[in-house]
C-alpha cells in the first residue's frame, strides 16, 4: 500500500526554471559566454557544479577548481536575491497536497536543491509538507537514489511504501534506485520514462485513493 509521496521541487511543485535561467545567464553574460535557453533546460534536474559545467562549455578559457566555486557562489547570490513569493506557487500544488494529506498520506520533499529551504519558506509550501530532504542532506546527485530513500527514512517509511515524483530523467532513475513507484512529469512523463507519466499534477489523486486511516 502506498503510504508516502516524495517530491522532486522544480517542474513539480512549482517551476523556479526562469529564476534559474536568468541567474546562469547573468554569470554567463559576464563571462562573455553564450548561454541560451536549450542550454538552460539542460541545467534542469542536475547538481549546481554539473550546470556550471555546462554554462562554461562554450569558454575558450580554461578555469580552475577555485574559479569555478566562485562562479557557482555567484550564481547562487544572484539566485536568492529573486523574488519568489506563495503567488509563485500553482494553486493546482495547494489542491493536490492538501487533499492528499486529508486521504491520510505522509509528503514529503525530495530535493537536490540548496535552495529548497529558502525556498519552501519563501511560497509557503513548506506548511503542507511532513518532511524536507534537500541537498544540504545528500551527498549524493540524482539519479543516485539516495535523496529519495532518506525522504522516506525522514516519513519512518520504506521507499517500497512510497511514490516519488519528478520531471528529470535523472529523477525518475533515482526513484527507480530506491525502489519507490515512479511517477514523471514533464519530460520525462513525454519520454514514458515512468511507472505512470502525469500530464499534471492532478492527475496523483486519480492514482492516490484515501489510505485506510483516511477512510
Amino acid at each position: 500500500m502506498i503510504k508516502g509521496i516524495l517530491f522532486d521541487l522544480d517542474g513539480v511543485l512549482l517551476s523556479t526554471d526562469q529564476f534559474h535561467f536568468h541567474a546562469w545567464k547573468a554569470l554567463a553574460d559576464r563571462l562573455g559566454i553564450s548561454f541560451d535557453r536549450h542550454q538552460g533546460d539542460r541545467c534542469r534536474g542536475v547538481s549546481r557544479m554539473e550546470s556550471l559545467e555546462i554554462v562554461l562549455q562554450n569558454s575558450i578559457h580554461p578555469y580552475t577548481p577555485e574559479e569555478k566555486q566562485q562562479f557557482a557562489a555567484e550564481k547562487n547570490r544572484h539566485y536568492r536575491t529573486q523574488g519568489l513569493t506563495p503567488a509563485d506557487v500553482p494553486e493546482e500544488t495547494v489542491h493536490v497536497l492538501t487533499e492528499l494529506r486529508r486521504r491520510g498520506y505522509q509528503l514529503a520533499l525530495a530535493s537536490g536543491s540548496k535552495n529548497a529551504e529558502l525556498i519552501l519558506q519563501k511560497t509557503g509550501l513548506g506548511s503542507l509538507l511532513d518532511g524536507v530532504v534537500d541537498g544540504m542532506d545528500i551527498t549524493r546527485s540524482k539519479p543516485d537514489p539516495e535523496v529519495f530513500c532518506k525522504a522516506a527514512q525522514v516519513l519512518g517509511l520504506s521507499p517500497r511504501d512510497c511514490v516519488g515524483v519528478d520531471d528529470a530523467s535523472a529523477g525518475v532513475q533515482s526513484i527507480r534506485a530506491a525502489g519507490a513507484i515512479a511517477a514523471a512529469m514533464g519530460p520525462a512523463a513525454q519520454a514514458g520514462e515512468g511507472d505512470w507519466n502525469l500530464r499534471t499534477l492532478s492527475q496523483l489523486l486519480e492514482r492516490c485513493p484515501g489510505t485506510e486511516a483516511a477512510l
